[in-house]
Formats: structure tokens, sequence, C-alpha cells
């Protein structure tokens, strides 16, 4: 019986922690897709926005982008107009299509492979806790870290980070 209660522990960890990269695999599919609302079961904006709106309270210059195109323009409108915008600003700027838009400009940095595909540009993905999974996408540098969090029983986008 002790045997028995072994390996079903040992097959629950494999489980575990096999799970978030069937869920990558799954966010391919759907990034992807034409339609950003197919990533919807695989984003919580609100966690995403929330985590914008701290990092743009901090006074560290360092999260400021260089001012390249894409994504990173985002993160600059929203500094300068969130003090007068407020939230709204965070709701306008960050959606299912920034999300969308954002995963697939840093793998076609990051991936020779036309049409340039999230799994090819994974360069590394692993457990930062038992609840979070960071993804980075493109070599360290120049990389974009794709956050999921254990929400609920879903594992979901819970930060972007250019």
């Amino acid at each position: 019986m002790a045997r028995l209660l072994g390996y079903l522990l040992v097959l629950a960890v494999l489980a575990y922690g096999l799970w978030p990269y069937y869920t990558v695999f799954r966010l391919d599919d759907a990034v992807r897709e034409a339609e950003p609302e197919a990533l919807a079961p695989f984003v919580d904006l609100a966690a995403i926005q929330a985590n914008y709106a701290a990092r743009l309270n901090t006074p560290v210059p360092a999260f400021e982008p260089p001012g390249g195109p894409g994504a990173d323009q985002v993160v600059l409108w929203l500094k300068t107009n969130l003090a007068r915008l407020g939230d709204a600003a965070l709701d306008q700027a960050i959606t299912l299509e920034w999300v969308q838009n954002s995963i697939r400009e840093a793998a076609r940095r990051t991936t020779e492979s036309r049409p340039a595909l999230f799994m090819d540009a994974i360069d590394f993905a692993f457990f930062e806790s038992w609840n979070r999974f960071v993804i980075r996408v493109g070599p360290l540098g120049s990389e974009t870290h794709v956050v999921l969090g254990l929400v609920g029983t879903d594992w979901r986008i819970v930060d972007l980070v250019h």
C-alpha cells in the first residue's frame, strides 16, 4: 500500500510539473489565432494592469524602455499619461490585442522562422515558485518575460515584461 501511495505521489508531482508546459503549448495556438479573444482563457488582464500600474508608480527609471517600436511605446505612453488619465489609460492600452501583439512581436524579434511561433522563440521556461511560471522569450538582454500564475485551477498570463 505504501508503494502505491508513493507511486501516486510521484505521478501527482510529475503531472503538476508538466501542467504549465501544457498550457504553454495551448497558449502557442491561441497566439497564432487571428482574433485576440482566443487568448482570453489564458490571460488575466486585471493582474497585468495591476502589475503595470505598480511598475509605473515606482520611481525606478530603469523600467522605462529605450523608445523602440512596438509594445515599448505603450509603456512610454502610459508613463506620460497615467497621472492625467488614471486607470482608464491602463484599461485602454493593456488589452487582449496588446497582449497578443506583444507576444507576437517578441517572437518575431527572437526567431528567424516565419511565421514566428511563440514556441520557437522560448529561450527558457521554468517555475519561479509553486504558483508562478516564467517564460523567457529571447536571449538575456533583449528578452520578454511572459509570467504565468496559477489563478484558481488554470495557469494564466499575469504579467508581461519587456
